[in-house]
């Protein structure tokens, strides 16, 4: 029987400007992503079974267990996606190693969903183009076409839009995610509103000023002097409640702790530190491990994996 292991990175935005809701109930982004050699795992087998479809989650985190539909799953989803475009029939026993936590702002569920077109791809032998595996990817989710090049790039549109990027090089990041988790749908309503009623302002720095290479110069400068911003961060900043001094307190010890940069990853709630140091790096995860916080030490991955197959 057929096997096929393959990892799924996770991702951080080191920007993220949220421009105006559009006709097709989207908004219009932009935003740098950047993959990490931190991520999910995703073994498949081929079995005789024709149509059938099982999927095992083995959660890493402690104190992580999430208990929906299997339909809800976008691994499950893009299976399905996936055979009724290109009719792959073969019975897949999947078993999903999950070490990136949900509602953290860092794509884990998109980047699986995307290893499982590659490597359904991989595993049909239908060697299909980039267009149609984009096509399929963004039906499954905004998010998930990056996920099929890996590295770096700015990210535009609802995320159709592409362009790879050089990833940062010799830096190292760490992750902490707080107790909480966030809401996609909810953090959009909530930044609509807070526009909408002046709490925050419309009109701030866009990327779209800067030429591919302006951007390339600032990935390539010390961190500390990135122009990047996400434009959820402030909206939380300024809610009430234990979550808003959370933030405040991760990042300001993230920068206390010695990191050049640091952010929220998409709508959150996992935040950054991005620094030039990995001694630094890993003394801070340590540190904020000790409060109770998730934590993870990595670095910027250069290029998407690929799946490996074995007979």
């Amino acid at each position: 029987m057929e096997k096929c292991t393959i990892k799924a990175p996770g991702k951080i935005n080191l920007h993220l400007g949220v421009g105006e809701k559009r006709d097709h109930g989207y908004h219009e982004l932009e935003s740098l992503f950047a993959s990490l050699d931190f991520g999910d795992f995703l073994r498949f087998e081929c079995t005789s079974r024709e149509g059938d479809c099982n999927i095992i989650i083995n959660w890493e985190m402690k104190n992580e267990f999430h208990d929906f539909p299997l339909e809800d799953n976008l691994v499950y989803k893009a299976v399905s996606l996936f055979r009724e475009e290109i009719g792959f029939n073969s019975g897949l026993n999947i078993s999903l190693i999950k070490r990136i936590p949900l509602g953290a702002g860092l794509g884990g569920g998109s980047s699986d969903a995307a290893s499982t077109l590659a490597a359904l791809d991989f595993l049909a032998r239908t060697a299909l183009p980039m267009e149609k595996l984009e096509e399929m990817a963004l039906k499954l989710g905004s998010d998930v076409p990056f996920f099929l090049h890996g590295g770096a790039a700015y990210v535009s549109g609802r995320g159709e839009i592409i362009e790879p990027l050089p990833s940062p090089r010799e830096l190292w990041v760490v992750l902490v995610k707080p107790s909480f988790s966030s809401d996609t749908a909810s953090a959009f309503r909530l930044l609509d509103r807070a526009r909408d009623s002046g709490i925050v302002s419309k009109d701030k720095f866009s990327m779209k000023a800067l030429s591919r290479e302006a951007i390339v110069r600032a990935l390539e400068d010390d961190p500390a002097n990135w122009p990047f911003y996400n434009d959820f961060l402030p909206v939380f900043l300024e809610q009430d409640g234990g979550n808003a001094l959370a933030y405040r307190h991760i990042l300001g010890s993230l920068e206390s702790l010695g990191a050049s940069f640091t952010g929220l990853s998409g709508s959150g709630s996992c935040c950054f530190g991005v620094f030039n140091s990995e001694n630094t790096a890993l003394f801070a995860e340590k540190s904020l491990e000790a409060e109770g916080n998730f934590t993870r030490s990595t670095f910027f991955l250069a290029e998407k994996p690929n799946p490996v197959v074995e007979y």
